[in-house]
C-alpha cells in the first residue's frame, strides 16, 4: 500500500514539475516573439500609437480611425506627385504599394505653430471627428526635424472648383447644384454646432470642398489654421481674399469667426448657381469686383439671367423645355446666398437657419 502511495506522489510531482517547465518554454517563446515584433516595429520608422514625448524624440505617426494600418514606411517612402502648393505646405497624392492612394499634406515648419505639444490636443481634436461631409484625418506624422504631415483619403473627382469650372453639364443640373450645397451646409453645421467647442474652419472655399462618387461634397482643411502661426494664417487670408473670398471684417479684425466661414460658404453657393469665379480675371482692373455685389447688381437692375447658369433650368432631354425649376426658386436660393455674403457679420444667418432654408427650397424644387 505503501509503495503504491509513493508511486502516486511520484507520478503527481513529475507532471507538476512537466507542466511547470512547459509553461516556463512558453513564457521564453512569448518573450523572444515580443522582442522580434519590437525590432520590426523600430524597422518601421517607429511607427506606434506612442505619447507627445516619443513623437518629438522620435519622429512618429498618430493613426486615427481609417489609418490604423499605416506605417512611417508607407507615407513617406510611397511616391508621390505634387497636386498643389500654397504659402504654408504642399499636397502630394501619395501612391502606397498595396495601390491605394493617400492625400498628404506637408506643413512647412516656418509656417507651424511651436513644438508638437502645442499642436496636438488640436491634432488629436481634428482626428476625432467623423462626419459624412468632412475629409477625415486618418493619421498625423511629425518629424525630427519639425516637418508635419497630415494624412487624408485622396478623392479621384477633384475638388469643387474643378467640377464648376470643367463644364461638363453635370456642374449645371439644379439637383447636382442642390446635393452639393446641401452637403457642404450639413458638414458646416456639424463643425460650428455638433461638437463640445466649435471648430472654425477658417478657410473654406470652393477649392476646399472635394467631391466624392455621384458628387457627394466633402469639407477638407477645416481647422488647419489652428496648427499655423499667425503669419501663416495671415498670408491664407491674403491668398483666399485674392481669390475672392473676402470677408469684409478680416481687413480689420484678421480673426476667423463662425460669421466668416458663413460669408465663404454664401461665395461658393454663388459659385454654385453662376458657375462662375468669386473673381473675374477679365474684370475691368480700375473696377472692384466680386461675385456678391455681382449678384446684388443683377437682381437691383432686374437682369434675372445673370443669377444663374442658363442650363440650370432646362430640361434634360429637350433644350427648349424646362425642368420643374423655376425662377423663384433660384432666387431664393440666390437670396440665402446673398444674405450670408452680407457686409454686416450680425446679418448673417447661422448655419442652422442656412440649413433650415436650404431644406425649404428643396422641398420646393
Amino acid at each position: 500500500m505503501e509503495k503504491k502511495h509513493m508511486l502516486i506522489l511520484i507520478v503527481t510531482l513529475s507532471s507538476f514539475f512537466l507542466l511547470l517547465f512547459l509553461v516556463f518554454i512558453v513564457f521564453l517563446i512569448c518573450v523572444c516573439r515580443r522582442k522580434e515584433y519590437e525590432r520590426d516595429e523600430e524597422g518601421k520608422g517607429e511607427c506606434k500609437e506612442g505619447g507627445v514625448e516619443e513623437i518629438e524624440m522620435k519622429g512618429d505617426l498618430i493613426r486615427f480611425e481609417g489609418g490604423e494600418d499605416l506605417t512611417c514606411f508607407d507615407i513617406l517612402d510611397a511616391p508621390g506627385e505634387v497636386i498643389g502648393k500654397s504659402s504654408y505646405g504642399t499636397l502630394y497624392r501619395a501612391n502606397l504599394l498595396n495601390d491605394s492612394v493617400l492625400l498628404l499634406r506637408f506643413l512647412r515648419p516656418a509656417a507651424c505653430t511651436g513644438k508638437v505639444q502645442d499642436v496636438m490636443h488640436v491634432v488629436q481634436l481634428l482626428g476625432s471627428i467623423r462626419h459624412p461631409n468632412l475629409v477625415p484625418l486618418c493619421g498625423f506624422y511629425s518629424g525630427p526635424r519639425g516637418e508635419k504631415l497630415l494624412v487624408h483619403p485622396f478623392y479621384r473627382r477633384g475638388s469643387l472648383a474643378q467640377f464648376i469650372r470643367d463644364e461638363n453639364g453635370e456642374s449645371h443640373k439644379w439637383e447636382v447644384i442642390y446635393k452639393i450645397s446641401m452637403g457642404i451646409a450639413r458638414g458646416l453645421d456639424y463643425l460650428h454646432t455638433g461638437l463640445q467647442k466649435p471648430i472654425i474652419h477658417g478657410n473654406l472655399k470652393s477649392k476646399n470642398v472635394l467631391l466624392g462618387r455621384n458628387q457627394h461634397p466633402f469639407i477638407s482643411d477645416f481647422g488647419l489654421h489652428l496648427l499655423l502661426n499667425p503669419a501663416a494664417v495671415q498670408e491664407m487670408l491674403e491668398d483666399a481674399a485674392v481669390e475672392g473670398y473676402t470677408t469684409p471684417e478680416l481687413s480689420k479684425t484678421k480673426d476667423v469667426s463662425k460669421e466668416s466661414d458663413i460669408y465663404n460658404l454664401g461665395v461658393i453657393l454663388l459659385e454654385l448657381v453662376t458657375g462662375r469665379e468669386p473673381v473675374s480675371g477679365k474684370a475691368n482692373p480700375d473696377q472692384d469686383f466680386d461675385l456678391p455685389t455681382s449678384m446684388r447688381n443683377a437682381i437691383l437692375d432686374h437682369r434675372m439671367s445673370d443669377l444663374y447658369h442658363p442650363d440650370v433650368v432646362m430640361s434634360e432631354d429637350d433644350n427648349a423645355g424646362l425642368s420643374p425649376v423655376n425662377e423663384g426658386v433660384i432666387l431664393e436660393f440666390v437670396q440665402l446666398a446673398l444674405a450670408c455674403c452680407s457686409p454686416s457679420p450680425s446679418l448673417r444667418p447661422d448655419i442652422k437657419q442656412i440649413c433650415k432654408k436650404l431644406e425649404e427650397i428643396g422641398q420646393k424644387s
